[in-house]
């Protein structure tokens, strides 16, 4: 038995079964490789789930962790604050968009982030309402789950959701559903299901993650903000996976020219120590009574002094510049793959900056979703050393997300191991 069998038989009598696995079982990685336990080599587009921005161990990011360790790994913000976490709150403060007087606080994943900016909504209104959207993601907590707009796997068998949660259309031209569609329902919404002076705040991503990397218009974003503007509503931005550079802009809201008035950060925040922040109007951030907000591990001095770490890879590095360029480098590669005779399986590609996608069909004068297909590239790719991650409402979206400091032949060998895999998978149907 091989050693990642043993491991996989631990784990089935060990660990839970909902939580979900691969079968690349890790024991070292470096920038974008990553090697498992037969000690096999995988270029990694996954990045932890778009975690590791700056790569696996980037040196900066652990001579910092390092350096913290000599002092003090945990003492409690609550109880003994320090002078990392202060001064992080004031770089969140001046990067993310929005020219007015902001605050943050720090708190562990995405999902806390997201519970935390619900609050200060509520909170701030007075109200309670909150809409988000179809495919959204926003975390594995009963409120998270009430958030996302997927049913399988995150809500299915958990019972009723919180209330006073609405979802609207997100704008998707390849699905049907276009911008004037989406801000038409939400009218309708206001009209005869939700009243606007009830609504706390709308959230969305700029780019959905889990929903399929569909790309929020930037006159979508601008749109929002005029509503949330006329109704008092707070809008805020879930960046968590679109954030820290990947889209080729600090923040995916960026690149609409308008800000929100919250936006939560995680994943790329600390380059793979558990670290998420909420930052955004400081009347707004500041609503909840002292001790309203917070939590024993929030703004951990270890993770903290890992995003200042990454805060200035990003900037030294000129990480925004690099994932516009990586984006570009993989939508053209893909576009020519998709052009080719007998790829007409690839119905979409779509992507800003690094955070690109593939959408899987089974043809397409229907893009009908071809779900087994998909499954068969991501296998086919793993089997050829590559780790790639499905997502999407129709289980039919292959997204990529290398780390912004990955090589560029490392990034050219990926890409061929995904064409070689597609056309392996297509091939094998065939037969």
């Amino acid at each position: 038995m091989s050693e990642s069998a043993r491991l996989a038989s631990r784990k089935s009598a060990a660990v839970a079964r909902g939580v979900a696995t691969r079968g690349i079982y890790a024991t070292r990685a470096e920038n974008a490789e990553l090697w498992d336990a037969e000690g096999r080599r995988f270029l990694d587009f996954a990045a932890g789930i778009a975690v590791n921005n700056t790569g696996h161990r980037h040196p900066r990011v652990m001579a910092a962790v390092a350096e913290q360790a000599q002092a003090f790994t945990h003492t409690c913000f609550h109880v003994a604050p320090y002078e990392g976490y202060i001064a992080l709150a004031e770089r969140l403060n001046a990067a993310t968009p929005g020219n007015f007087d902001k605050k943050t606080m720090l708190v562990t994943t995405g999902a806390e982030a997201v519970e935390n900016a619900i609050k200060m909504a509520r909170a701030f209104t007075g109200r309670s309402g909150v809409i988000a959207f179809s495919g959204a993601f926003h975390g594995r907590t009963l409120l998270g789950m009430a958030l996302t707009g997927k049913v399988a796997p995150y809500k299915k068998g958990f019972g009723a959701m919180p209330p006073e949660i609405v979802h609207a259309p997100f704008p998707n031209a390849f699905h049907g559903v276009t911008e004037a569609d989406a801000l038409g329902h939400l009218e309708r919404l206001f009209a005869s299901s939700v009243d606007p002076e009830r609504v706390a705040a709308i959230i969305i991503e700029p780019v959905q993650g889990e929903g399929g990397f569909n790309i929020a218009p930037f006159s979508f974003l601008r749109a929002l903000r005029e509503i949330c503007d006329q109704h008092g509503i707070v809008l805020i931005a879930d960046e968590v996976q679109a954030g820290m550079a990947r889209t080729g802009r600090m923040f995916g809201f960026d690149h609409s020219g308008v800000a929100p008035d919250l936006v939560t950060m995680a994943k790329g925040l600390a380059g793979g120590f558990p670290l998420s922040a909420v930052t955004g109007r400081a009347g707004i951030v500041d609503a909840p009574n002292p001790g309203g907000v917070g939590g024993t591990y929030a703004g951990n001095p270890l993770a903290v002094a890992a995003a200042h770490a990454v805060l200035d890879v990003i900037g030294d590095e000129q990480l925004c510049l690099r994932a516009a360029e990586i984006g570009e480098v993989i939508r053209a590669r893909l576009t020519q793959i998709a052009a080719r005779q007998g790829m007409e399986c690839i119905g979409d590609v779509r992507g800003l900056g690094a955070m690109n996608a593939l959408e899987l069909v089974t043809d397409r004068a229907t893009n009908g979703p071809d779900a087994a297909l998909t499954a068969a590239v991501v296998a086919e790719a793993e089997a050829r050393g590559l780790i790639l991650l499905s997502c999407g409402t129709r289980y039919n979206v292959i997204r990529l997300l290398p780390p912004l400091t990955i090589p560029m032949d490392q990034l050219n060998e990926a890409l061929d191991i995904i064409e070689a895999s597609i056309e392996a998978a297509v091939m094998a149907r065939a037969a």
